[in-house]
Protein backbone atom coordinates (compact mmCIF):
# COMPACT_ATOMS: atom_id res chain seq x y z
CA UNK A 1 0.00 0.00 0.00
CA UNK A 2 0.80 3.40 -0.68
CA UNK A 3 0.43 6.98 1.16
CA UNK A 4 -0.21 10.01 0.10
CA UNK A 5 -0.56 13.57 1.20
CA UNK A 6 -2.86 16.26 -1.09
CA UNK A 7 -3.78 20.13 0.30
CA UNK A 8 -7.26 21.42 -0.93
CA UNK A 9 -7.80 24.91 -1.75
CA UNK A 10 -10.48 26.90 -4.21
CA UNK A 11 -8.88 25.22 -7.37
CA UNK A 12 -9.06 21.16 -5.98
CA UNK A 13 -6.46 19.30 -5.11
CA UNK A 14 -2.68 19.21 -4.82
CA UNK A 15 -0.13 16.00 -4.73
CA UNK A 16 2.19 16.88 -2.05
CA UNK A 17 3.99 13.46 -1.84
CA UNK A 18 4.01 9.55 -1.56
CA UNK A 19 5.38 7.55 1.09
CA UNK A 20 6.14 4.02 1.14
CA UNK A 21 5.34 3.94 5.19
CA UNK A 22 2.42 5.42 7.41
CA UNK A 23 5.07 6.73 9.52
CA UNK A 24 6.42 8.93 6.93
CA UNK A 25 3.52 9.68 6.07
CA UNK A 26 1.91 10.97 9.49
CA UNK A 27 5.40 12.55 10.03
CA UNK A 28 4.96 14.56 6.81
CA UNK A 29 1.72 15.47 7.37
CA UNK A 30 2.36 16.92 10.89
CA UNK A 31 5.31 19.07 9.71
CA UNK A 32 2.83 20.25 7.10
CA UNK A 33 0.69 20.53 9.65
CA UNK A 34 2.60 22.57 11.71
CA UNK A 35 3.88 24.30 9.07
CA UNK A 36 2.80 28.48 9.33
CA UNK A 37 2.98 29.30 5.93
CA UNK A 38 -0.47 26.85 5.35
CA UNK A 39 -1.99 28.43 8.14
CA UNK A 40 -1.16 32.06 6.60
CA UNK A 41 -1.71 31.72 2.88
CA UNK A 42 -5.42 31.39 3.07
CA UNK A 43 -5.89 29.52 0.01
CA UNK A 44 -5.12 25.90 1.78
CA UNK A 45 -8.02 24.90 3.12
CA UNK A 46 -7.07 21.51 4.38
CA UNK A 47 -4.37 18.78 4.22
CA UNK A 48 -5.39 14.89 3.51
CA UNK A 49 -3.45 11.98 4.23
CA UNK A 50 -4.54 8.73 2.31
CA UNK A 51 -3.86 5.23 2.07
CA UNK A 52 -4.30 3.46 -1.70
CA UNK A 53 -4.65 0.02 -2.66
CA UNK A 54 -3.59 -1.96 -4.98
CA UNK A 55 -6.70 -1.61 -6.75
CA UNK A 56 -6.42 2.07 -7.05
CA UNK A 57 -8.89 2.84 -4.27
CA UNK A 58 -8.20 5.94 -1.85
CA UNK A 59 -9.25 5.94 1.87
CA UNK A 60 -8.62 8.95 3.70
CA UNK A 61 -6.84 8.36 6.87
CA UNK A 62 -6.76 12.20 8.39
CA UNK A 63 -7.91 15.72 7.79
CA UNK A 64 -6.60 19.16 8.87
CA UNK A 65 -8.84 21.84 8.04
CA UNK A 66 -6.88 25.09 8.27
Amino acid sequence: MAYSIYTHDSWGQVPVGDFDSLEEARQAFDALRQDAWYGQDGTVKGIELVQTTAQGERQRLEWFAF
